[in-house]
C-alpha cells in the first residue's frame, strides 16, 4: 500500500500566492487573452498588462505569443531581454530574468515543486535566477533554486538542476557546464 497521501495535500501550505483571488482571476483572464493567445499582440501591451499586475519589466522587452506566467508580480524582467513562444513560467517564488537575456521556445522555467519525502506532497519552491546576458535554449527546462550565471548558454533541450557557473555553455540532462562561451576575455 502506498504511503503517498495526495489526499492531505494542502495547497495553501508553503505557498504565497501574494495577491488575493479577484486579482489573480482577472490576471488569469487578461493572460488567456494576450498571453496564450496564438495572436501576435505587440510585446509593449503585453509588458504594460504585465507591469500593472506588479511585474518589473525593463524598456524593449520582447514577449513572443503563447507565453504562459503564472504570477506577474512575482516576475522581473530586465531591459531588452526576449521570452519565446510557448514559454512556460510557473514562478511560486520571485523569477528573475536579466538584461539581454534570451528565453527561447518552449523553455519551461519552474520555481515550483513537491517534496517527494513527504507523504502529502508539500510544496517545496524556491527561486530562479537567469543573470543578465543567458541564452537558455529552446524546450530547456531549469528548476527551482537554479541560478544561471551571467552569459552562460544553456542548449536547447536541457535540464537545469543546480547552479549553471557564468560564461559557460552548459549543456545536457542533467546539465553541465563544458566550455567557455566567449573564444577570449576581450569581449
Amino acid at each position: 500500500m502506498t504511503r503517498v497521501r495526495n489526499d492531505l495535500f494542502d495547497a495553501k501550505k508553503g505557498l504565497d500566492r501574494g495577491r488575493p483571488k479577484l486579482v489573480e482571476a482577472v490576471w488569469y483572464l487578461l493572460k488567456v487573452a494576450f498571453f496564450l493567445s496564438a495572436l501576435p499582440w505587440p510585446s509593449s501591451l503585453k509588458c504594460r498588462i504585465l507591469r500593472w499586475f506588479g511585474a518589473s519589466i525593463g524598456q524593449g522587452v520582447v514577449i513572443k505569443p503563447r507565453v504562459n506566467i503564472h504570477l506577474p508580480w512575482k516576475l522581473s524582467i530586465g531591459d531588452y531581454s526576449w521570452v519565446g513562444e510557448e514559454a512556460c513560467i510557473i514562478n511560486f517564488e520571485p523569477l528573475v530574468i536579466g538584461k539581454h537575456c534570451c528565453v527561447s521556445q518552449r523553455a519551461f522555467l519552474c520555481c515550483g515543486n513537491h517534496d517527494y519525502r513527504s507523504p502529502d506532497m508539500a510544496y517545496r519552491n524556491a527561486p530562479i535566477v537567469v543573470e543578465d546576458g543567458v541564452w537558455i535554449g529552446a524546450q530547456v527546462f531549469v528548476g527551482p533554486g537554479v541560478t544561471i550565471g551571467e552569459d552562460a548558454v544553456v542548449t536547447a533541450a536541457s535540464a537545469v538542476f543546480s547552479d549553471m557557473n557564468a560564461g559557460m555553455v552548459c549543456a545536457g540532462v542533467p546539465c553541465v557546464a563544458t566550455k567557455p562561451r566567449w573564444r577570449d576575455d576581450s569581449l
